[in-house]
């Protein structure tokens, strides 16, 4: 005897296709590695620097499903002036930013970052970690940077004493470069170097007691080059600040930390195959 089915005693329920399983699975590993990426940078990242080629509709129902939003709590933002928008540069070493930023270690002492980037791609040029960090310092991390990347024409930086110390400037005189100071009072004349500090901030800095010195280096270097190589830049287009200067291998790829030493390029570059694992190459 023949048994028949009505149509509408039932329905068709699609199975999970493997590629969505695949999405799933980079969803998964973008999150747990960097959980201060929301979709927008998972999915630049899988576009853009990973190649796939997702609908973003799709990706995001996956994301959705695998409950991963990130629950921001909204902020009472204040009316403020509107400032100038900054003149974007139109090619590498044209203008600089460098700035300090703070915060403690594990027994109480507190230390400080030294933090310079290109204003033409938001590449991280180098981040010097310290207990102190004087206007030498400063002037040996800037040559540091100076013998792989070439000196720029600005350098933007606020009106902390180690900026408009003589010896600084007498530097910069010397090198032929030009000093601009940021008017008192106004950090968002010095926006891009701002908003750096503030991914850094929040990207690895927060997120870990620290022990040493050498461990906020260490940290710092290794973030510096998914930073660079692997982080979509929302104000590039969402491309990585490597992407945005081409193939050429001009950036601080990889370095090894040393004792209150700046992060700086190795001798040799890594290539995709031997760069160093962030944890996120499919199985």
């Amino acid at each position: 005897m023949a048994f028949t089915v009505s149509q509408t005693c039932y329905r068709y329920q699609a199975k999970a296709s493997d590629e969505n399983a695949l999405i799933a699975d980079w969803l998964i590993r973008l999150t747990t590695a960097y959980r201060d990426w929301g979709f927008g940078l998972c999915f630049l990242h899988l576009r853009n620097v990973n190649g796939f080629g997702w609908n973003h509709k799709r990706v995001y129902r996956i994301y959705r499903e695998l409950e991963l939003n990130l629950r921001i709590k909204p902020r009472k933002r204040l009316v403020r002036e509107r400032p100038e928008p900054l003149a974007v540069p139109e090619s590498i070493n044209q203008v600089w930013s460098m700035d300090f930023m703070h915060d403690q270690l594990s027994d109480g002492r507190s230390f400080r970052l030294f933090n310079v980037i290109d204003d033409f791609n938001r590449q991280g040029l180098g981040i010097e970690v310290d207990l102190s960090l004087p206007s030498a310092r400063v002037i040996r991390a800037l040559e540091q940077i100076i013998q792989w990347r070439g000196k720029p024409r600005v350098i933007r930086c606020d009106n902390g004493p180690e900026y408009i110390s003589g010896a600084l400037l007498g530097w910069a005189e010397q090198r032929g470069i030009r000093i601009e100071h940021i008017q008192p009072g106004k950090p968002q004349q010095n926006a891009y170097v701002e908003r750096y500090n503030r991914t850094v901030r929040y990207g690895w800095l927060a997120r870990t007691m620290f022990d040493s010195i050498e461990q906020v280096q260490d940290k710092a270097t290794r973030w510096l080059w998914t930073y660079n190589h692997e982080r979509p830049n929302m104000a590039l287009g969402g491309i990585t600040p490597h992407a945005k200067v081409g193939t050429c291998c001009i950036a601080p790829l990889w370095a090894t930390a040393t004792n209150g030493g700046i992060t700086l390029p190795a001798k040799k570059f890594f290539t995709d195959s031997c760069r160093p694992s962030s944890g996120l190459q499919p199985c």
